[in-house]
């Protein structure tokens, strides 16, 4: 099993070296290429100047490739992936990084787990200062555990198993081909939009170990989506969930409805922590009402903090992986 780990940059030179280096020193040998979307900040001579400077193992799986204008970070990630020869593909953005053992510990897992197409790790947030603030909750029973296939958009749709960002997903090179890539048509929750069309293909691993970073920091791309917009969006995801929920769970989940008004009072509460009470007035007008809502919010607040698992989990024992990070 082959690993290509995926840089997608733009003008962000100096978070760049820190995803490289975390990419080129796996425990597990890698192919690692970075995805350019056209920087103008001296991230082609860089690359290419220490390309030269590596031992010539290290210089044969690093890839460097540049669009030839800017097109932006989906286009990226689509460019970069069609370069890679990997089995499956590590997504990294620049402003990210992984622990050195990350892909040992995927592949670990994934070689337990039949007809695997996706796999995704518990992140710590950290500041600019790699200072950690936050983590994303453990997941399920274990060290990992997988989702067969017909529970995955069940699972999603009521935020039980969220993949989250690209520095803690891989999925096969095959199954991100058969989905038609990342939509770029999208603004923010392209790579939600990608997970959702991959995870028709096969079953699903997470794993409850803090194998990434996620830099929270002012420059990040989701920092820049007004309220309003990732509410749309947010919508707009839902919705694609919900048409592929199996038959199996179809009366188990709540009318879509009501999943819209959740979502309008998730976001109106966001708007208010932020001070923004024109929004929060327009996004609460008839959300607020909705016990449904209510419910549906107390959930999601509960499975984030990893105080809730689903049924239709199935445990993984890892055999080799019992190292703490």
């Amino acid at each position: 099993m082959k690993f290509s780990v995926v840089i997608t940059t733009y003008n962000r030179l100096d978070l760049l070296k820190r995803a490289i280096n975390s990419a080129l020193n796996q425990t597990l040998k890698c192919e690692v290429i970075v995805a350019d979307d056209c920087s103008c900040d001296g991230s082609c001579e860089y690359v290419e100047n220490f390309r030269k400077q590596l031992p010539l193992e290290q210089q044969q799986r690093l890839v460097y490739l540049c669009n030839s204008s800017n097109s932006g970070h989906a286009a990226t990630v689509n460019a970069g992936i069609s370069k890679a020869k990997g089995e499956w593909i590590k997504f990294l953005d620049d402003d990210d990084y992984l622990a050195l053992n990350c892909l040992e510990e995927m592949q670990s897992a994934i070689a337990l787990c039949e007809n695997a197409v996706i796999c995704s790790c518990v992140a710590a947030q950290v500041n600019e200062l790699e200072v950690e603030v936050t983590r994303t909750p453990v997941l399920g029973p274990g060290l990992a555990f997988y989702v067969p296939q017909v529970d995955i958009h069940y699972g999603m749709l009521l935020e039980r198993l969220p993949f989250g960002t690209p520095v803690q997903v891989a999925c096969t090179r095959e199954a991100f081909l058969k989905s038609g890539g990342w939509d770029t048509k999208l603004t923010g929750c392209d790579d939600i939009d990608s997970w959702i069309r991959i995870a028709q293909f096969g079953n699903a691993i997470f794993l409850n170990q803090c194998l990434a970073y996620r830099t929270i920091w002012a420059g990040g791309y989701d920092q820049k989506i007004y309220l309003k917009k990732r509410l749309n969006t947010n919508i707009s995801m839902k919705e694609k969930i919900y048409a592929l929920v199996d038959e199996k769970h179809r009366s188990e989940i709540p009318a879509l409805e009501d999943i819209k008004d959740y979502l309008k009072l998730h976001w109106a509460i966001a708007a208010l922590k932020q001070k923004k009470l024109k929004i929060f007035l327009q996004l609460a007008n008839t959300s607020v009402l909705s016990l449904t809502a209510w419910r549906l919010l107390l959930t999601s607040i509960m499975a984030r903090r990893g105080n809730l698992n689903s049924p239709h989990l199935r445990k993984i024992v890892l055999i080799e992986s019992s190292k703490k990070n």
